[in-house]
């Protein structure tokens, strides 16, 4: 009985050490994962190689020049990202993320035959590929919670 207390003891110990590990170095990893989605996926709308190119250009059917439309919100995500693993900027990384999020979810509404295979519930590709954003809204929120 008393090695099973020891062995109980033990691991609640390491559980512990793991909680106060993942506690201290949680929100700087959502900050640098946030920040290199945006870096990566920014950087590939001027070059030309986002995946998303066509649902954009869809999406934006309203705006003039859509092409030119691509690398300017290729370089706002760029801005985020950056601004989001400078510690000091990451209340403009939010305030730039939270204007530019509620667009990602216009294909839903614009092109759903894009975005469902049977709606509601069967995504396509894409469908998934905006759906996916709300982890991106959810742990934006639990950094901007820890900026003071």
């Amino acid at each position: 009985r008393t090695m099973v207390n020891s062995f109980k003891r033990f691991l609640i110990s390491i559980d512990n050490k793991i909680v106060i590990m993942m506690k201290k170095r949680g929100v700087d990893l959502l900050r640098y994962s946030i920040g290199i989605i945006f870096i990566w996926f920014g950087f590939l709308k001027p070059l030309g190689l986002s995946p998303a190119h066509d649902l954009i250009l869809n999406t934006v059917y309203w705006f003039d020049n859509r092409e030119a439309f691509i690398p300017i919100l290729g370089y706002w995500e760029v801005a985020i990202g950056i601004s989001m693993i400078i510690r000091p900027l990451i209340r403009l990384s939010i305030f730039l993320l939270f204007i530019q999020m509620p667009g990602t979810f216009l294909p839903l509404v614009l092109l759903p035959s894009v975005c469902f295979v049977d709606f509601p519930f069967s995504l396509t590709l894409e469908g998934q590929y905006i759906i996916k954003n709300l982890i991106i809204i959810s742990s934006s929120i639990v950094v901007g919670g820890s900026v003071r």
